[in-house]
């Protein structure tokens, strides 16, 4: 990757390119943003620092709300030796309706966290709407003993709106490595009309999934006694695997998703990083 992957050229006349490259490094027992550059409409609100200096919350803004045909948004975040930051979203990300011709619509996620660094990667859903063309990446590099959560959401249609999602694509990728070794790949593709979104042994009908992640695991008494915490929950399923705890969720209603991985995320929290749960403000809004 080049140093200015975040603002590589694109003919814009039809479309938005928007690149946003951040970096956060421990300095006097505070995590402080020390680079920050952007290009086109993806920006960073003010931190917040509602646990103190050492953790600060940032808040990715993308003004246009969503993605058409050849837009593509860029984010890469590196996290240096020792410091931490959370990053989350104000609102679902949204892919529209792509252009006859299908053009694609892009989000590239690439996060990299140094030794003894933590980064908690916690946007809200990403709606696909009927007739999208759009591609979601997201990939973590660990170092040594780098921690991380991140949580990956993505609602098919919106049935609120009696919309299905009968034609369109998805694709996605989820990738999470540990000094250069990777520990998970996940690759889903879902395309309008495929047997895969209503067979059983495929997504059953349900429109919204999601991946959870972090660094951590549990042993088996206490991988027990959470799997009964969420008995109430049968959408949500856990398992472990290479030093990473995985939920998996599929159901039907998005806020019901994420309000269970935020739930999930303020009980693990203090396994994750040691700190307590600190609920970011723009979730209460």
């Amino acid at each position: 990757m080049t140093a200015a992957w975040y603002l590589e050229q694109f003919d814009s006349a039809v479309s938005w390119q928007a690149g946003l490259d951040i970096g956060v490094t421990a300095r006097a027992g505070r995590s402080v943003i020390e680079r920050l550059h952007h290009r086109g409409p993806l920006r960073v609100q003010k931190p917040l620092h509602p646990e103190g200096a050492e953790c600060p919350h940032i808040y990715i803004l993308h003004p246009p709300g969503g993605l058409v045909s050849g837009d593509t948004l860029r984010l890469n975040t590196d996290i240096g030796p020792a410091a931490n930051a959370l990053l989350t979203t104000p609102s679902s990300g949204k892919c529209y309706r792509a252009r006859d011709n299908g053009t694609l619509q892009q989000q590239l996620n690439r996060f990299t966290v140094a030794a003894g660094g933590c980064l908690e990667y916690l946007p809200q859903d990403t709606i696909a709407f009927q007739g999208c063309n759009a591609r979601l990446t997201t990939r973590i590099d660990l170092e040594t003993d780098a921690r991380m959560c991140l949580w990956d959401l993505l609602c098919l249609g919106r049935p609120a709106a009696d919309e299905g999602f009968d034609n369109g694509r998805v694709d996605q990728h989820l990738d999470v490595w540990r000094d250069g070794k990777p520990l998970y790949i996940e690759r889903n593709r879902f395309e309008g009309g495929d047997p895969l979104l209503s067979a059983k042994w495929g997504l059953a009908g349900c429109g919204v999934s999601g991946t959870w992640l972090a660094t951590m695991s549990l042993d088996r008494d206490e991988l027990d006694a959470l799997r009964d915490d969420y008995s109430d929950t049968p959408q949500l399923a856990f398992t472990q695997r290479n030093g990473l705890f995985i939920g998996r969720y599929l159901g039907h209603s998005a806020e019901h998703a994420r309000l269970t991985f935020m739930r999930l995320w303020q009980q693990l929290r203090p396994r994750i990083n040691g700190r307590h749960p600190c609920v970011p403000r723009i979730w209460n809004t």
